[in-house]
């Protein structure tokens, strides 16, 4: 990869052709917690190289505008959210959800002056624990997100998102890469209750088989929404255990299930070109979380981390070398000596630097998934571009499972698609 493209792939902020991009789609913006009640403190929102700051009205409807006052550029994050609105700290100018302006105290109301003035605002939608924003051309909305996960209530999913101080593409081709398995994560896949091997559901033979194969043989295949992602290892009897893996556009991957364990769904949404919102899913299509599966997401289980009070900081981060314990490490106890999945992931992702410097790769067999992505990516971000179409938008190409299956077949095209369907809402147990 040269430094062109390495640039196109990675400037995400507005009037770069992979910020136009990612402005296509709905994007998970906050957790529906972050704002829990009408007229609840506003939240400082940056996406995509923009700060914006949300709010809920005194309806119970999400607002989500520039965060700087078009009076003097004070932050509406300090405003007062009261009487369908958020008024200004600095002057008392207030703003409905959809950029209005509602009042300029110090303005005679006769002059009309308020009605010429307005703050850019964006759309949103509630799904599946989040708060979804659009934040491109009108014309262009595509209808509201149908992941399977999206779809469910509330009581089925378990949502986070933690910052990560680098560029949204190295997180995110981290979770497209599953060779990895065998190596950052050896000794955390075996006892982790939620993603891993330790859950009471796990199938004890993938354990075995992703430790006893760390060359599977990857393959890959274009879908209407993005990419299957396949990873083939040898079983046993003649089979072979496959991880196939759905890459949705722009920034979305569902992970292949393990055993009857909760399933597992990501997504990585550029802050700016340095920072990348991580967000985690785990869910259940057919009944409830129990309390102990949320304990031990909320304790830091899967893809999820404790977080330094009142932040999306991990406890675990730079700054303290994500608590690597090298006795640990010295021991076996796991391969890196840092205590949890998504630390591990991170501390890897954040060490490539900011912005990772792709020209310096030498890639190889079992980076294809990576390099597939990327230039999907590029594709689609010039076809926008262009004015033209791009994959993902129909609610119908979001409708999908990965797979984790037992299967004779050695190829990815010849391996059975029924996995990789979502149950049908009318056969869900919560009815819907």
């Amino acid at each position: 990869m040269n430094r062109e493209e390495n640039d196109l792939l990675t400037r995400t902020d507005t009037g770069t052709a992979m910020g136009a991009l990612f402005r296509r789609y709905w994007l998970p913006a906050l957790t529906v917690e972050e704002l829990p009640e009408p007229d609840c403190p506003p939240v400082r929102t940056p996406l995509l190289g923009e700060r914006l700051v949300a709010f809920r009205d005194s309806d119970g409807r999400v607002g989500l505008l520039e965060e700087a006052c078009p009076h003097r550029q004070a932050s509406l994050y300090f405003g007062r959210n009261e009487a369908s609105g958020i008024r200004c700290a600095y002057h008392g100018w207030k703003f409905d959800r959809q950029g209005r302006c509602l009042d300029i105290p110090s303005e005679p109301s006769a002059s009309g002056f308020r009605d010429a003035i307005r703050v850019k605002s964006y759309p949103t939608v509630e799904r599946g624990g989040v708060i979804w924003a659009y934040l491109g051309a009108p014309q262009q909305q595509p209808p509201p997100p149908e992941f399977e996960w999206a779809t469910l209530p509330t009581s089925h999913l378990f949502v986070s998102k933690r910052l990560q101080e680098c560029n949204y593409l190295q997180v995110m081709e981290g979770g497209l890469d599953s060779s990895h398995l065998s190596f950052l994560h050896r000794g955390t896949i075996g006892s982790d209750p939620v993603i891993g091997m330790g859950g009471s559901g796990t199938d004890s033979r993938i354990l075995k088989i992703i430790a006893g194969d760390p060359n599977p043989r990857y393959e890959t295949a274009e879908t209407d929404g993005g990419l299957l992602l396949g990873a083939r290892r040898i079983a046993d009897h003649g089979l072979y255990y496959w991880r196939v893996t759905q890459f949705l556009m722009p920034c979305f991957n569902i992970i292949a299930p393990t055993g009857d364990l909760s399933l597992n769904a990501q997504a990585w949404v550029p802050l700016d070109d340095h920072n990348c919102w991580s967000w985690a899913v785990n869910y259940h299509v057919d009944k409830p979380l129990s309390e102990a599966e949320r304990e031990a997401m909320r304790r830091g289980g899967g893809l999820h981390v404790e977080f330094v009070p009142g932040t999306h900081q991990g406890r675990a981060n730079r700054s303290n070398d994500y608590q690597q314990d090298r006795a640990a490490q010295g021991r076996g106890d796991s391969f890196t000596g840092i205590p949890s999945f998504a630390m591990q992931d991170t501390a890897v992702q954040e060490s490539q630097g900011r912005i990772a410097d792709r020209t310096l790769e030498n890639l190889v067999s079992s980076d294809n998934g990576i390099i597939v992505t990327r230039r999907l990516l590029a594709r689609a971000a010039r076809s926008s571009l262009a004015g033209g179409p791009v994959p993902g938008l129909e609610p119908a190409s979001q409708a999908v499972r990965a797979a984790s299956i037992f299967a004779a077949e050695d190829r990815l095209d010849q391996v059975p698609r029924d996995s990789m369907q979502p149950l049908p809402r009318h056969a869900r147990a919560w009815g819907v």
